[in-house]
């Protein structure tokens, strides 16, 4: 074997860590909405060519500043158009639209006028300036709050505004908003989200990290009880892990948010290989071995098996490589190569420097080993004694998770997904209660045959569509060609609440049309193409759920179809919103390709490993009985499947398949010695269930650490993973035997 060189791999991987420790501080995060795109979706190369002709509907910052008394008050007015101003000069930042900067067209006997929204320097007409205001669609939910408290500062920023972008502009903001004295100050928009979000997850990946090796680091203690023996067992993981890291920054792969579950990952994929190549080498030793003989035999034995395991459980990252969004795939190769890179580790490293030692500088004996011996033989005569009972059992389970299957819902809200108690999750919630909220959604109105985009049939089919989306009660600051003309109409109307409606005489509307393009009230960019054949319909829908979304979505193309005239338009939904929430279907579909894809895979490698069909059966009923575990707690508990969440069934599975490998490995090795089933079943309980057990443990309390997360996701697959491994286990020492009973021949 390799071991007569040990001392030149421990120097390699020395080395390595230097390499990597130098790479280190070039690791990159970042986080894009346009990241979670579904990819090859037709609604989204529709919507890229929205974006071409128009412009992207999540440019934007939106800053809502509070003044509790009311915002019409004059000092507050002043500090609020001086704020409005001067951010026009921070970096990155286009173009900057409020209410004081504003004014509306007025028509005199000398021609077009304009006249402020707002009369800041006349107080005597604030009055009249809140309730215009306030009955006006264009600007209430939108610059202004329903109840006059708050005004909104739209700013344009640069299209596809990077990180290091965001940040420069977000600090000078900042900087900016801290010289007026605001009551309160609220943002809302993609730079300040990606802001935010990645400086967390970086915070957050730092100390889940710290407290995952601090955690691994007393069960390992606790096991061992030697200096050394913990410290060569540490040191591998740790040593995985920076090696894990240092490949990752060397290739510059820049890090998701999703990120935060590598260190996780790595320390309990690593730990469980160290578990069981450690156990296995010690309890040779204490038999009486050699050093290079127990070694030996550990590698050929338990070196295989952890191969296969390691094979596996990047096999189930790898499905992850069927979804259609990108996070979630750079996730699957990355979590998959960290797996074998964390085996390599182990299998080199960690065997040449156990060598160095004696079994009694690497474990010391403790009453707890006899206790858990003690356990797993009662667990193995409870199997013995009432398979029918413990059949029973597992079918009541299986029932009641196809039950909990059959509740599933993919109805999840931005809301949801967002840091607890953070500032974009307060910002967020403030926008969703005050104002229209953040999720776009966008309609395209193509003009046919002769109309033009502008003419009135045109603009009467786009007011009809408009009046029933504010039917809906969930959509709002809704702006489109229609919006523009009933101000207009309002406006030559006394200002008269009921006048915001599209005349119904063309005369009127010729008129109307010559004021909207004098005062360019129309942004030929925002609402028209430029070869004047279409027109968007912008507007913001409450965050009720991609489900709730969906039927919605569904029902106003369905009213579209049935009212609109179709010889005048030809209209179209997109938008970022309702691209983002495609990936609820597309999770599910890939959800399930990438599974059967693992399970025809895994049946591929173990087939190789125990050249035989019957094993192969028996070794994944108990790995596919977890993952409906998983899937019916998702129902049970109410949790709405998203991107996030949907990585645990690749996780569950990558994972809880090494335990059967490893137990029916030792039970196929007993079977070649010679030994009965009962005799090799008793074996494998004794000598593999500790290992699986003491693995169990700390995966579970390894996930269990995600629960620090200040992320519900990352919370909730923390949880469902730890308690579905612990079913994985319950199912490989209570169903496994059971099954190797009544389907493996005697003879095998």
């Amino acid at each position: 074997m390799f071991f007569k060189y040990k001392i030149h791999i421990i120097g390699i991987f020395v080395l390595l860590a230097l390499v990597s420790g130098f790479f280190l501080p070039q690791t990159k995060v970042t986080f894009d909405f346009d990241q979670f795109f579904p990819e090859g979706d037709d609604d989204l190369e529709y919507f890229k060519s929205f974006i071409e002709e128009f412009e992207a509907d999540d440019n934007f910052l939106l800053i809502a500043v509070e003044n509790k008394e009311g915002v019409f008050e004059q000092d507050f007015l002043n500090r609020f158009h001086e704020y409005s101003l001067a951010i026009r000069d921070v970096p990155h930042i286009i173009k900057v639209q409020s209410l004081t900067q504003m004014r509306n067209p007025v028509k005199t006997p000398f021609g077009i006028s304009t006249i402020p929204i707002i009369h800041k320097e006349e107080p005597s007409k604030y009055i009249q300036d809140k309730k215009n205001l306030l009955n006006d669609d264009r600007f209430r939910l939108s610059l202004i709050n329903a109840d006059a408290t708050a005004l909104v500062i739209a700013a344009k920023t640069t299209e596809k505004i990077g990180l290091e972008d965001s940040d420069v502009m977000l600090n000078a903001l900042y900087a900016e908003t801290d010289k007026y004295g605001f009551d309160d100050v609220h943002y809302l928009g993609r730079a300040y989200f990606q802001d935010e979000l990645v400086e967390m997850k970086i915070w957050e990946m730092l100390i889940i990290g710290l407290i995952s090796v601090i955690l691994v680091t007393i069960i390992l203690i606790l096991i061992y009880r030697k200096f050394i023996g913990v410290m060569i067992a540490v040191g591998s993981i740790g040593l995985g892990l920076l090696l894990f890291l240092g490949l990752l920054a060397g290739l510059g792969r820049e890090l998701s948010v999703m990120a935060a579950l590598y260190p996780v990952l790595m320390l309990i994929v690593g730990t469980s290989d160290v578990i069981h190549i450690m156990t296995k080498y010690t309890d040779l030793l204490k038999e009486g071995k050699d050093k290079l003989s127990a070694m030996t035999t550990t590698v050929k034995e338990i070196g295989i098996a952890t191969l296969l395991t390691s094979l596996t459980t990047a096999v189930g990252f790898a499905t992850l490589l069927t979804s259609n969004v990108g996070p979630i795939r750079e996730f699957g190769i990355n979590a998959a190569s960290g797996v074998m890179i964390a085996y390599v580790t182990v299998i080199f490293f960690t065997t040449s420097l156990l060598l160095f030692f004696d079994r009694e500088q690497i474990v010391k004996e403790t009453k707890s080993d006899g206790r858990l011996s003690n356990w797993l033989g009662r667990c193995y005569s409870q199997v013995r004694v009432n398979p029918k009972k413990i059949l029973m059992i597992c079918a009541l389970v299986m029932g009641l998770c196809f039950i909990g299957i059959s509740m599933i819902t993919t109805n999840y809200d931005i809301s949801s997904t967002l840091p607890r108690n953070s500032n974009i999750s307060n910002d967020f919630k403030y926008f969703e209660k005050e104002f229209a909220g953040f999720r776009p959604l966008e309609f395209t109105v193509q003009s046919m045959g002769d109309y033009q985009v502008d003419s009135y049939e045109v603009v009467s089919e786009i007011s009809k569509l408009e009046n029933h989306l504010k039917s809906t009660g969930v959509i709002n600051a809704i702006m489109s060609q229609a919006t523009m003309y009933k101000s207009i109409n309002k406006m030559n109307n006394s200002n008269r609440a009921e006048a915001f409606v599209l005349t119904d005489n063309r005369k009127e509307f010729a008129s109307q049309k010559k004021m909207v393009r004098k005062s360019r009230m129309l942004d030929q960019a925002v609402l028209i193409n430029k070869e004047r054949t279409k027109t968007r319909i912008s507007s913001r829908i409450a965050d009720i759920g991609a489900d709730s979304i969906r039927i919605l979505n569904e029902s106003i193309d369905q009213w579209i179809t049935t009212n609109l005239d179709h010889a005048v338009v030809s209209v179209r939904s997109t938008g970022t919103g309702l691209i983002i929430d495609k990936n609820a279907v597309y999770i599910r579909n890939n959800l399930l390709q990438g599974l059967a894809l693992a399970l025809i895979i895994v049946s591929i490698l173990m087939g190789f490993l125990f050249k035989s069909f019957r094993m192969v059966i028996v070794a994944l009923i108990p790995n596919i009985i977890p993952l409906l575990f998983a899937a019916g707690l998702i129902g049970w508990l109410g949790i709405d499947l998203e991107a996030g969440i949907s990585i645990i069934f690749a996780i569950v599975f990558g994972i809880a398949v090494d335990d059967t490998i490893h137990f029916l490995s030792k039970y196929k090795l007993e079977r070649v010695k010679g030994r009965s089933v009962e005799e090799s079943l008793e074996v494998c309980y004794t000598e593999t269930g500790k290992a699986i057990m003491i693995t169990t443990v700390i995966l579970f309390f390894g996930f269990m650490v995600l629960l620090l997360s200040n992320s519900q996701p990352t919370n909730i697959v923390g949880l469902l993973i730890s308690v579905t491994l612990v079913s994985a286990l319950v199912f490989d020492l209570y169903l496994l035997p059971i099954l190797i009973r009544y389907l493996m021949p005697k003879d095998t």
